[in-house]
């Protein structure tokens, strides 16, 4: 937590929900978040990146220059 006074920045870090795009700022800060803002957002969500990350490789998928798909006997290989 940083805190400037004057001209200079006053930064806070702070945890919430997002509820229909908003973001509401905690009461006990509201005072010094009158005006102009600098927003960085940082999720936790982490439960969603795997399918967002196979979206992605099937949008565009890895070119790997040795590359050779399996054969359908070597899928099924059991030895």
């Amino acid at each position: 937590m940083f805190f400037y006074e004057g001209d200079k920045m006053y930064a806070v870090e702070f945890r919430t929900k997002i509820k229909d795009g908003v973001i509401e700022i905690p009461e006990k800060y509201r005072k010094k978040m009158k005006y102009n803002v600098k927003v960085i957002l940082m999720t936790e969500n982490t439960s969603d990146t795997t399918s967002d990350m196979i979206e992605k490789l099937l949008e565009s998928p890895l070119k790997l220059p040795d590359f050779r798909p399996f054969k359908r006997e070597e899928i099924y290989d059991r030895t």
